[in-house]
């Protein structure tokens, strides 16, 4: 039987950390240091435009734990976060951002329960501290529409911080729809999990790099690659506005035989039709989401491509 240590894989997705980059490494090096293990860190430049690769680079030289992947352009968090679970080959892989957000001085915590058999460990952000009461509030009322659609249970503060044992990565690798929802995905492996809360920092420096428009399109994936029943929304719509077609209908007859006038009753009558309209085009918009979501999963494009990727001298 064989002494070596177990290996932990910890991959970070980096896009213009430039200023947190040393220090988040330090932070890793100081947490690690407490834990028997041989590590490495797998840092993803998503196509960065400060120099952040270069820091990698550096980091790499100095220490042989740091492992440098580099996108050949930006691809989005989840597609980076792909990237270094593809090329993790850890006994247990850690995926977290790099921000400082997802504190470093945890990674004990999730090991201790990886080695009490857990195969997933499960980060539950309670809060962040300065987050706007807007943006808490749409965080749950969008954990609350996707959870009464979804044919998977998404943990309301569930965040891409979490342990993966090695068997459940090799599983995850199987997963390739290009409109990736990590956290939904996750949930639907199965596999034997268990959750912790903590409260997120403040970030150490800079902005966020995940935008309203970046938001929006991940809440957007969360809800078709995890639901279908917003393409059945349209069916349900149209037999109610059917009825009230019809109720409506048998009302107004008899005021055009009652009255002289019936510039009321088409008024309403219009009204009625543009709101019908703006349903049609809204179920239409729907359709259209998903056969757009289709239309890329049959080109099979490569969920990511490396700058300096030796596979390509093979093609």
């Amino acid at each position: 039987m064989s002494d070596e240590k177990k290996k932990i894989s910890i991959v970070v997705p980096v896009f213009n950390e430039s200023e947190v980059i040393d220090h988040f490494y330090n932070a890793i090096v100081d947490a690690m240091d407490t834990v028997d293990y041989n590590w490495e860190l797998i840092m993803v430049d998503d196509g960065s435009k400060d120099g952040s690769d270069a820091i990698l680079h550096s980091l790499s030289e100095k220490d042989r734990r740091v492992r440098p992947l580099i996108l050949a352009k930006n691809y989005g968090h989840q597609a980076a976060l792909t990237c270094g679970l593809d090329h993790a080959d850890g006994d247990a892989v850690i995926t977290m951002d790099g921000d400082m957000q997802h504190p470093p001085a945890l990674l004990p915590q999730l090991i201790s329960y990886w080695e009490q058999g857990y195969e997933v460990v499960q980060t539950i952000r309670e809060t962040t501290e300065g987050v706007s009461v807007f943006k808490k509030f749409t965080s749950d009322l969008y954990y609350r529409i996707l959870n009464s659609i979804s044919e998977v249970y998404v943990q309301p503060g569930g965040s891409d911080f979490r342990l993966m044992d090695h068997q459940v990565v090799v599983a995850f690798r199987r997963y390739r729809e290009r409109d990736r929802f990590i956290r939904g995905m996750i949930g639907s492996l199965g596999f034997k999990q268990c959750k912790f809360s903590f409260v997120a920092p403040p970030r150490f420096a800079g902005q966020s790099k995940f935008s309203p428009k970046k938001m929006l399109k991940l809440a957007v994936n969360g809800i078709m690659s995890n639901s279908i029943k917003p393409l059945k929304i349209g069916i349900y719509i149209g037999f109610v506005f059917l009825a009230i077609s019809a109720i409506l209908f048998i009302s107004l007859m008899p005021q055009f035989f009652m009255t002289d006038s019936d510039a009321d009753v088409w008024k309403l009558v219009s009204l009625f039709g543009c709101f019908f309209s703006g349903i049609q085009l809204i179920t239409l918009g729907v359709i259209g989401e998903y056969i757009g979501h289709i239309f890329k999963e049959v080109k099979r494009r490569p969920l990511y491509l490396l700058r300096d990727d030796p596979d390509l001298d093979k093609y």
